[in-house]
């Protein structure tokens, strides 16, 4: 039998809840058939179901005092992550997985993720700055990653030489992490529309919404929401505007809600 792959995500603070890491760790369990662990790097595993394991929040180094949160993910790339080896793919916990996930782990690469670009409609006066569009054309959106943990140290020990410069230069770490990598030749994309925006590929556009529910694009395996409404405000019924209505969703509360095994 071969080892088992690794699915991590990351839970601190308040934001969410141990009920959050356990509906994730249900769709997982329904959608990957090949041995997995399931990680959760975190500061309260208190009400984890079974079959989740537990780590401690990995360090990031930075000066004590620094609560800047928008880098957290960076620490991922320690060369010694307890111990763990191997093949991992990263979830965030806003996201709904509802197909097969095995392609993630069959797909050639060094580092995947999603490019940003594919999640959002398409915005021509970015084209106004053809550096910077070319910039965030390139930029990998971190929601969905796979890596070789321990294979990244350089990207965590460049962020630690000069934090402040880093933070200057770029909005987050998905930002900086893609430059690196595009860099070194190290950085390619999953195919489009395997992770798709609930708002921009789901949900009908502008008033078309009033008249036909939000649908899974035929190529979806995830279902990401990037920018607003967040997936919280979906499910609890709010994140409509006047011109986009959100409709009946049963089909993603049945994927997001599944039942334990």
């Amino acid at each position: 039998m071969s080892e088992p792959v690794l699915i991590l995500t990351m839970k601190w603070g308040t934001l969410y809840s141990a009920d959050d890491v356990n509906r994730l760790a249900r769709q997982v369990r329904r959608n990957l058939a090949r041995p997995h662990r399931f990680i959760c790097f975190t500061d309260d595993a208190v009400g984890f179901e079974p079959g989740i394991e537990a780590f401690p929040l990995p360090e990031l180094g930075l000066p004590p005092g620094n609560g800047d949160t928008r880098w957290r993910k960076l620490a991922l790339f320690q060369p010694d992550l307890f111990g763990l080896q191997g093949m991992a793919l990263f979830l965030d916990l806003d996201l709904v997985v509802v197909r097969d996930l095995s392609p993630f782990f069959e797909l050639p690469g060094t580092f995947i993720g999603i490019r940003d670009d594919d999640l959002f409609r398409p915005k021509p006066l970015r084209k106004l700055r053809p550096t910077r569009d070319r910039f965030l054309h390139m930029v990998a959106n971190t929601s969905v990653f796979r890596f070789t943990v321990g294979g990244f140290g350089s990207i965590l020990q460049g962020y630690l030489a000069a934090p402040g410069e880093i933070a200057a230069q770029y909005e987050h770490e998905q930002q900086f992490v893609s430059a690196e990598l595009d860099r070194k030749g190290q950085l390619s994309y999953w195919p489009k529309g395997w992770c798709v925006s609930f708002k921009n590929d789901c949900v009908p556009r502008h008033l078309l919404s009033y008249v036909s529910d939000p649908s899974l694009p035929e190529t979806a395996r995830i279902v990401v929401f990037a920018g607003s409404p967040k997936m919280d405000d979906v499910f609890s019924g709010k994140g409509g505007k006047w011109y986009r209505r959100i409709g009946k969703i049963d089909w993603l509360e049945q994927a997001w809600q599944g039942k334990s095994e």
